[in-house]
């Protein structure tokens, strides 16, 4: 991997896994291959990025201000704090998203560092051209964070198997998948890039 590479990695908190408010199949699955991603770039000296959920308690993104899910990932609560095994170091950039009460928060590129900061301004700031990226969920946030990196003008790695979905509608997951593709995304498995 060139200089000009990153890490994403997607909302993979307490309530995207199992035992959660909004719990993704095998969620904690993503976690150890996110490691050993995590493990390669920081080896290499490049830059790591993690999004998160961040809700406010009232949001119009929950079934109780008129959206479709249960309260997830609300603000300074367990279930918002990234998983426990998650080898997340004061190097990594976090993104927060979601964090006003009429804002979904699907997609990585509507999120904001802590100073405010947009994440394609931070990525390009980093002279960053191609993004690799996992986490939860594949038919949801990754799937529009891929959408939205393309749009950008970045080169969109998706790590197949640091991703598991919600699948609302069986199936959801490989179409989600499949659109990516579609769309310009290339994607791997994590082995399939060597160690740097």
């Amino acid at each position: 991997m060139p200089g000009k590479d990153a890490l994403l990695i997607i909302d993979v908190q307490n309530d995207f896994c199992p035992g959660g408010a909004l719990a993704v199949a095998e969620g904690d699955r993503v976690v150890p291959v996110l490691n050993r991603c995590i493990d390669k770039f920081r080896k290499a000296n490049l830059p790591i990025f993690a999004t998160r959920d961040w809700h406010p308690e009232k949001t119009s993104h929950f079934v109780t201000g008129g959206g479709q899910w249960p309260p997830h990932c609300i603000r300074g609560t367990r279930g918002a704090e990234f998983h426990p095994d998650l080898k997340l170091g004061n190097d990594v950039v976090v993104i927060s998203g979601g964090t006003g009460p009429d804002e979904e928060g699907y997609s990585a590129f509507d999120g904001k560092d802590s100073s405010g900061a947009a994440l394609a301004d931070l990525l390009r700031g980093r002279g960053v051209e191609r993004i690799f990226m996992g986490g939860l969920a594949t038919d949801y946030c990754v799937k529009f964070s891929v959408l939205d990196g393309l749009k950008e003008g970045f080169k969109i790695v998706l790590i197949e198997d640091a991703v598991r979905g919600v699948n609302l509608q069986p199936g959801d997951s490989e179409r989600a998948i499949s659109e990516m593709v579609r769309a310009g995304a290339q994607k791997i498995k994590d082995q399939s890039f060597l160690p740097l």
